[in-house]
């Protein structure tokens, strides 16, 4: 038996309590941080700027680098501003915000993911019906999708802790308030925790990683066919960094989960929740500026007309 225990307020677990160590990680996550929010604002404001990339992959791709600034903002402030004043208490309401707000960035990510792997397989796959079927309207009407099935599953990880009266203790083995961690603390039925869980990463995650293997079964199947090399060297290279990106997304979305499972080590699942959570949001924009010659050919652009 538990005991079960009403709080107000949950205690975070640190990455070290070295106090010489505190001026490093502060050094390490504020430069990470910084990173993340300027790559993505750089690939923001060359989507914006140059005429040639108001087209539907890269709508998609600068709602998905704003995204990731939001996504990378839920958890990191909070946890340089715990290194910062050596307090790593945080209140039930703000928990379940940011445990909220998470939940929603995270999946936002998964769907725009999902709903880029179905441009790419119009264009490639569809070529002369991709202006029709990948209209303006559709875009608006995919992104509102997107946004509204997230929603839905941060409501739902909320409503699922919110009905929870009591929780078995205050200690988050992680660095912010983790969904898993806080239904494990909760004292309500397992059976609904383990239901939800369930329904949720069927939902959110085997249909979203279906249809992108399907797209992209569809899209190595067309280029197979087209005879030339060169041809088929054009239309991989349009897939690439979006491939880089989804096997970033998900290879380290799975490593902490099936980590956190695997093995009992909280600071091993700390650090994997780090690359999931700071590490991905930080390398999409060199993955699309390295890999993308239009994104790197107008950042040059943007770069040598600001100095």
């Amino acid at each position: 038996m538990h005991n079960k225990t009403h709080v107000s307020e949950f205690h975070l677990m640190g990455f070290s309590d070295d106090p010489d160590m505190q001026l490093v990680l502060f050094g390490i996550f504020l430069s990470m941080y910084l990173i993340t929010v300027l790559g993505n604002l750089l690939l923001i404001l060359a989507v914006s700027s140059d005429p040639h990339l108001h087209t539907p992959m890269y709508f998609f791709l600068s709602n998905l680098s704003f995204n990731d600034i939001c996504f990378t903002s839920t958890t990191v402030p909070k946890m340089i501003l715990d290194i910062l004043t050596h307090s790593r208490v945080i209140s039930y309401v703000v928990c379940l915000t940011q445990m909220s707000l998470f939940v929603f960035f995270a999946c936002m990510d998964d769907m725009l993911l999902t709903v880029m792997a179905y441009d790419r397989f119009v264009a490639i796959c569809h070529p002369l019906h991709y202006a029709v079927t990948v209209s303006a309207h559709r875009c608006a009407l995919l992104l509102l999708a997107s946004v509204f099935l997230s929603l839905v599953d941060s409501q739902l990880h909320n409503l699922t802790v919110f009905l929870s009266n009591c929780f078995k203790h205050m200690e988050i083995a992680n660095f912010f308030c983790d969904p898993s961690q806080l239904l494990n603390l909760s004292c309500s039925d397992p059976l609904l925790n383990t239901m939800v869980t369930y329904i949720v990463g069927v939902i959110y995650g085997f249909f979203p990683i279906l249809g992108i293997f399907f797209s992209y079964y569809k899209i190595i199947y067309s280029v197979l066919k087209i005879p030339s090399s060169k041809g088929r060297y054009k239309a991989f290279s349009t897939c690439s960094s979006h491939l880089s990106a989804v096997c970033l997304f998900y290879g380290t979305g799975f490593g902490v989960y099936l980590g956190s499972d695997v093995s009992c080590s909280p600071s091993k699942g700390m650090v994997a929740s780090l690359m999931y959570t700071v590490v991905t949001p930080m390398l999409n924009p060199f993955i699309y500026s390295l890999r993308n010659k239009d994104i790197s050919s107008t950042l040059k652009k943007i770069l040598s007309w600001r100095v």
